[in-house]
């Protein structure tokens, strides 16, 4: 299960970068949209207000945060949260202007005819919600699933880690030190046994058994044989 926690970076690369621009549209749009007759209320660049704070500036902190993990991370716990974060900025996008409206907020009317507002309706809030909810669950689907590669490379590196401990010096002196032990043990028991013939060769002088060797051939040898009983024919 660790080796299959990680994933490679390339499973958000493209959704995270994607959902990175799209957050600096989104927080930027507000302030720079007048340049161009493009923006609500206000015709002029750069007016700061509680509503655009709450409204585009925070959702899109969270989404360009989300994104960035998605960009860089391998570990798939880590590519969820990301994957959340976005999703959830890109929601705020699509239900905050109507939520702001019980609260009595609201960044005011759009500029222009109706098209073009419809137009600033899209790009600054459902719209743009809209696809960084598809691409954070784009991501979120990517980094879910497991796939049959990700398990092979996750088996080959945990075969690839066991052959790394193996070699490792610490194992190495346990298994010089397990042969140690067990060659002195073997040499105890040698000596035990040494010690028990010594013991045991007094035993059998005082009984009379003890015999050095085999009996030599000769005169004994003739003896037992000429006072062995002749067989009759």
């Amino acid at each position: 299960m660790t080796g299959t926690m990680r994933a490679p970076r390339s499973r958000g690369m493209i959704s995270g970068l994607l959902l990175v621009l799209l957050a600096l549209w989104g927080g930027l749009i507000p302030f720079i949209g007048p340049y161009f007759d493009f923006g609500f209320g206000s015709s002029d660049a750069w007016v700061w207000s509680n509503d655009w704070l709450v409204l585009s500036v925070l959702p899109a902190i969270a989404v360009g945060l989300g994104g960035l993990i998605l960009l860089f991370t391998r570990n798939r716990p880590f590519a969820l949260v990301g994957g959340w974060l976005a999703a959830l900025g890109g929601l705020w996008f699509v239900v905050g202007t109507i939520i702001a409206a019980l609260w009595n907020m609201g960044v005011g009317t759009g500029l222009g005819g109706q098209a073009r507002q419809i137009t600033e309706q899209l790009t600054f809030f459902q719209g743009l919600g809209a696809i960084m909810i598809g691409l954070a669950a784009l991501a979120l689907g990517r980094f879910l699933v497991v796939g049959v590669r990700d398990a092979r490379r996750a088996a080959a590196e945990r075969a690839v880690g066991d052959r790394g401990d193996e070699r490792l010096p610490g194992r190495a002196d346990d298994r010089v030190g397990d042969r140690d032990r067990l060659q002195d043990r073997g040499d105890d028991r040698s000596r035990e046994h040494a010690d028990s013939e010594a013991t045991a060769v007094p035993a059998q002088r005082k009984r009379g058994h003890f015999h050095l060797g085999r009996p030599k051939a000769g005169a004994g040898a003739g003896k037992n044989r000429q006072d062995a009983p002749r067989r009759r024919d």
